[in-house]
């Protein structure tokens, strides 16, 4: 490998040469392989009322060449109740490898036709499958589950899940000892009080004993400012630092929503992998201002407590019927960018180009 060049914003290509399908997800290193993997959306095309074709996973030992493994989670076809059926709003999948169990874990976020927000979860013996359902809609401690991720603290030989809990806090809790639930205790963390300003889309790494958690706004598909928080426990309490990208005057993020953070193994070089769902929108101040003062308009008018059901669809009546699709994400992008810290705070830069450090190739046990 001569060329290690990533470009943020532009069309990643396989080894294949075709535009890589694998979003929202992340990075998981399985020996001396690195997978990435994510939502297919290549017919996610405006009107198609396709949300995903399932979950594809790529192939790298650089980070930099990847190479196409296919779906690892199929679109169920022929259920159009199932949390997998392309009409199913599934989004944001995250595996982890369970030492105790010899299984691989996947959750996955689903907003079935009923607009209850959920998690269905599958194991599987291999990486790239099969993965067999184990439970499907799940919502940790009974609440509405929007965005999440998961981790392991290697320090403490524990998993934990993050995730939205609509439209309020991000919940973070430790995970079972085989990863198929959340359990108590829990904390609540990050609170806000609307959208846009409500966090979404957890991402969550380790760096020098700190913990820290990368949070977006909540404006759908439309890019807005991403925010990081930091504490010396992975329970918390977090505290927030402020805009990941402080040099972004078009408050998009760089166009961005980050959906996972890698540590190069070997090395103290971190990156964030996101999202450019929408790569038309170059400045997001217009619609935030509008979001904002709309959302602030409907808490006065009918009251909070109600405003926040209604934006969480949570008692709306069950309809079995598909939707069509607002957006068009078949031709969303990828912006991955280094980070870069100022003594315990993390800050994202923009750059044309960047080169990828070697990682330690040593593989590990799984």
């Amino acid at each position: 490998m001569t060329n290690r060049t990533i470009a943020p914003g532009a069309v990643m290509l396989d080894t294949q040469g075709k535009r890589i399908e694998a979003h929202g997800g992340g990075i998981l290193r399985v020996g001396d392989t690195f997978y990435l993997y994510g939502e297919n959306k290549e017919k996610s095309v405006e009107g198609a009322d396709i949300w995903h074709w399932g979950v594809r996973a790529y192939a790298s030992r650089d980070l930099v060449d990847w190479e196409d493994q296919g779906y690892i989670i199929p679109p169920v076809l022929d259920d159009e109740d199932s949390p997998l059926h392309p009409t199913s709003q599934m989004d944001r999948p995250h595996i982890l490898y369970n030492e105790g169990t010899g299984k691989f874990v996947a959750w996955l976020k689903i907003v079935g036709h009923d607009h209850i927000q959920s998690f269905t979860i599958m194991t599987a013996d291999r990486f790239i499958g099969p993965y067999t359902t184990v439970t499907a809609g799940y919502r940790p401690f009974g609440f509405s589950a929007g965005d999440f991720d998961l981790d392991i603290d290697e320090a403490m030989g524990r998993a934990y899940v993050f995730f939205q809990k609509v439209h309020t806090h991000i919940v973070v809790a430790p995970l079972s000892d085989d990863y198929l639930s959340a359990v108590e205790p829990y904390r609540m963390e990050l609170y806000r009080e609307l959208p846009p300003a409500v966090r979404e889309a957890p991402v969550h790494f380790t760096r020098n004993g700190k913990h820290y958690l990368i949070t977006s706004g909540t404006s759908h598909y439309r890019p807005n400012p991403s925010e990081v928080a930091v504490a010396d426990d992975i329970m918390g309490p977090y505290r927030d630092l402020g805009n990941l990208h402080p040099d972004d005057t078009s408050l998009t993020s760089y166009g961005t929503q980050i959906s996972d953070v890698i540590q190069v193994p070997g090395t103290d070089f971190f990156f964030a992998i996101g999202d450019r769902w929408l790569p038309d929108i170059t400045d997001a101040r217009p619609y935030l201002d509008t979001y904002t003062k709309g959302t602030r308009f409907i808490a006065k008018a009918i009251g909070l407590e109600r405003t926040q059901r209604l934006l969480s669809a949570q008692r709306k009546p069950p309809r079995k019927r598909k939707r069509v699709k607002n957006y068009n994400t078949a031709f969303s992008n990828y912006v991955w960018l280094p980070i870069r810290f100022e003594q315990d705070r993390p800050i994202i830069d923009w750059h044309n180009e960047w080169s990828m450090p070697d990682a330690d190739r040593n593989p590990t046990s799984r």
